[in-house]
């Protein structure tokens, strides 16, 4: 199986198993780091998910994946909260945590820096970044965001 297809079959069965609890998945990994594989499998709720609830959806999908059998490797599986820095993947994030403070990281330098923070407005039509930095609204293509998170303020 490829990683993709690994990634789309543990997020439908997470999903089934999510949506039954009233959760939400909020992200499905499967990567390989310092030699060893991780499924990684997000999960919330409104108000936060805790650590029991985690515990529950790891014991119920631990056999299901037992039962799809999708690699000959050796994996970790690990289901947890997104954190509240949460890193923003899907459009339906863009819409939720519109108005918050978000940190966004490039893979290359625009006019000098990769890293940037503002007000997030959304997506616009063209399924750029929209953020507002400075007072100024800047736009960002997706494929050159290595990475937008919710920024944390104390």
């Amino acid at each position: 199986m490829r990683k993709s297809d690994i990634v789309s079959a543990v997020e439908a069965m997470v999903t089934e198993i999510t949506d039954a609890r009233g959760f939400e998945t909020v992200d499905v990994e499967y990567v390989k780091e310092a030699g060893q594989y991780y499924l990684r499998v997000y999960i919330d709720k409104e108000g936060g998910i805790s650590l029991n609830e985690c515990e529950e959806v790891s014991r119920e999908l631990s056999p299901k994946l037992d039962e799809l059998d999708f690699t000959e490797d050796n994996y970790y599986l690990e289901v947890s909260s997104p954190g509240i820095d949460r890193a923003l993947k899907r459009d339906k994030e863009f819409v939720k945590y519109s108005g918050r403070d978000v940190e966004i990281k490039l893979y290359k330098a625009l006019n000098g820096t990769k890293q940037f923070e503002g007000e997030l407005v959304g997506l616009d039509e063209e399924n750029n970044i929209v953020v507002i930095i400075n007072g100024e609204e800047t736009k960002f293509n997706r494929k050159d965001v290595a990475i937008i998170r919710l920024a944390i303020k104390f």
